[in-house]
């Protein structure tokens, strides 16, 4: 006959809380996809909510500060599982595993006009003007100097070129000292200039030698055409250069397990389970100011969309010692995202820069181990691992991709949690516990959108029985969020964060009927 320890009623004070899992912790990890609800005994039922709150502060590259990037969020996890005898069992989980929210605040290069990046294109393409009209000045000498004119056809080529000269030397001060005002005169000046040599060639063009007439005339098409490209490129910088507000990204995920599970061995002491899961992903990113550069502007809108995976675990209980180990296996979900994208800067080369197209992103599979043993009869130990793989992960936008060359979002190493608790039942209703966890983070130098390296956490939770079936779980924790460094999907650094943290908070409402 098996004796159990008469502790069973710490295990739920322990899981007050998911797997100490935040956003931007360790790349876009938050519910830490927690299954102990199905490994409950007899028939039972959860209703989880946290809330997270966290102050992730730092610097721009220019000593600005960021102010508070991390959006406060909630998200809510269920679950319910039933024996159908004593080796079947089934159960739903609903939970929310991947996310992020964030918004930068106050002056700095995240936020506002992305003023020096206008310049820059600016300059850019005062740049491209100089060495088309150095080109345009040496074949219009050569022209000159083989066809050696005389009288108004000279006249014709030294116009040509003393246009052409001015034209250099106004691109060339833009060059130095680049502002929209300028571009704009140059642009008055050169559409002024092209109106009135049309209407001069149109007036002395029957008294010009048909070679000097016909350069002339291709000379002015040619402007033209220059003309009108800058024209639109201008447009696109005075758009550019109206795109105010804050960079910001919002990502959400929801998740429904479907478990069934059978047991073995002589007493049951094994299970098998596992089933298939359906996952909601949508997101929206905006990049404002000027540490984004050529991105600067960008947006994204990437629709809801819903993809299937699986998950599968084996589970070991040894209940005369209130042992319970199980190994946790979630496959990656590959979604087929539609994708709404802006790429401002993409107009002032020419390009469209407004997408609607379909691309895939995979979600990242993970490992969830959970352990826990009686210590003696009023006490109870426990250990979580948690492994997710995120340096395969990426975001990669259509657009995006095609102006850059880089995805939006990748991660350079995978991400470890570790948590470890202690549980004491001080009364026969009542169970305290406590937990320490670490975070190992996903990289550093890592995203912009998310400057955290890892965390250390510490817990305190409690569990108070209402009936012999009803219970109420409340704890909390606090974290000290690891420095990192923000930077660009090209790795260059952007931000500097330090001397961070958070608190995570929830409650939880359960039914057990064994």
């Amino acid at each position: 006959m098996l004796h159990k320890f008469p502790i069973s009623k710490l295990t739920l004070a322990l899981l007050t809380l998911p797997l100490a899992s935040l956003t931007h912790a360790a790349g876009l990890d938050r519910s830490g996809q927690d299954v102990s609800a199905f490994l409950q005994d007899g028939t039972y039922a959860e209703a989880v909510y946290t809330y997270v709150d966290a102050d992730v502060s730092g610097v721009d590259n220019s000593g600005n500060k960021t102010g508070d990037i991390a959006e406060g969020y909630d998200f809510f996890r269920y679950g319910v599982k039933t024996d159908v005898n004593d080796r079947f069992s089934v159960g739903v989980l609903y939970d929310e595993p991947w996310g992020a929210s964030a918004k930068y605040r106050g002056d700095n290069n995240f936020t506002g006009v992305a003023n020096m990046t206008g310049a820059g294109a600016i300059q850019k393409i005062a740049q491209q003007a100089i060495a088309n009209t150095e080109n345009k000045i040496e074949t219009v000498q050569g022209l000159q100097s083989s066809q050696n004119p005389q009288g108004l056809d000279a006249v014709v080529y030294n116009t040509a070129l003393a246009g052409l000269n001015s034209t250099l030397d106004s691109y060339k001060e833009l060059a130095a000292a680049p502002s929209l005002e300028k571009y704009n005169g140059i642009i008055n000046q050169t559409n002024e200039t092209l109106t009135n040599t049309e209407a001069t060639l149109g007036a002395i063009g029957q008294s010009l030698s048909p070679e000097v007439l016909a350069t002339a005339q291709q000379l002015l098409q040619s402007n033209k055409s220059d003309a009108a490209t800058s024209e639109n490129a201008r447009d696109a910088v005075a758009n550019l250069l109206s795109i105010d507000g804050a960079t910001n990204v919002e990502v959400r995920s929801n998740n429904l397990s479907v478990i069934g599970g059978a047991k073995f061995g002589a007493n049951n002491e094994f299970q098998v389970y596992g089933g298939p899961v359906a996952q909601r992903l949508k997101a929206d990113v905006r990049l404002k100011g000027d540490a984004y550069k050529q991105a600067a502007g960008y947006t994204a809108h990437i629709s809801p969309d819903i993809d299937y995976g699986y998950l599968i675990g084996v589970s070991y209980s040894k209940p005369e010692i209130a042992l319970k180990a199980a190994l946790t296996y979630r496959s990656e979900i590959e979604h087929s995202l539609t994708v709404a994208e802006s790429f401002p800067a993409l107009a002032i080369v020419g390009q469209n820069p407004e997408a609607f197209s379909n691309f895939k992103v995979k979600t990242p599979d993970s490992f969830n181990f959970d352990f826990q043993t009686g210590i003696n009869p009023t006490t109870l130990a426990t250990a979580k691992i948690r492994y997710v793989p995120w340096s395969d992960f990426s975001i990669v936008p259509p657009l995006y991709n095609k102006a850059s060359n880089l995805p939006l979002v990748n991660y350079s190493d995978d991400q470890w949690q570790v948590e470890l608790g202690l549980g004491k039942r001080l009364a026969d209703n009542l169970a305290v516990s406590g937990s320490v966890g670490w975070d190992s983070g996903a990289g550093d130098p890592t995203s912009s959108l998310g400057p955290i390296e890892g965390y250390y956490s510490v817990g305190l939770g409690a569990k108070y029985d209402l009936t012999k079936n009803w219970a109420v779980s409340a704890g909390g924790k606090y974290l000290w969020f690891g420095d990192a460094k923000g930077s660009l999907p090209s790795r260059e650094v952007v931000s500097n964060f330090k001397d961070n943290d958070g608190y995570i908070v929830g409650v939880k409402l359960s039914y057990q009927d064994k």
